[in-house]
């Protein structure tokens, strides 16, 4: 069986972070009018509603919420993966994502303090998290 992993969905507004993501580089939207960092990208602040925001480099750096391993995965590609850990981020600059975590399930604890690490799949370079300092 051959099956293909899912593609993230690249808008207008989603393919700068994507573009950047494909150098390395791991770029959030600010808000001009509040300062506020925002993830995931939209059109407008979604704390004060301004619509002046701008792509800026994070840090890439943060620490862990919480999280899961998931043992059935939703997609059949991720299946032969399994099991792995899922877990949210919450960044630096502010906000959280949902993100695959390349961490032992028994390493995992609240406000790990974890960092990007880019990995290719589908020949697509994706956002995942691994222990700060780790390999």
């Amino acid at each position: 069986m051959n099956i293909s992993f899912p593609e993230p969905t690249i808008t207008p507004i989603t393919k700068p972070f994507w573009d950047s993501m494909e150098q390395k580089k791991f770029n959030l939207q600010r808000c001009e009018d509040c300062k506020h960092w925002i993830f995931y990208p939209r059109a407008h602040c979604p704390h004060c509603f301004g619509n002046r925001l701008t792509w800026q480099e994070a840090t890439g750096k943060g620490r862990l919420k919480t999280w899961s391993i998931v043992h059935r995965a939703s997609h059949p590609a991720w299946q032969s993966l399994t099991p792995y850990a899922v877990g949210i981020v919450e960044l630096e600059e502010g906000p959280s994502m949902l993100t695959h975590l390349l961490i032992r399930a028994e390493e995992l604890h609240y406000q790990l303090p974890v960092e990007i690490s880019y990995h290719v799949l589908n020949e697509r370079q994706l956002p995942f998290f691994k222990k700060r300092g780790g390999a």
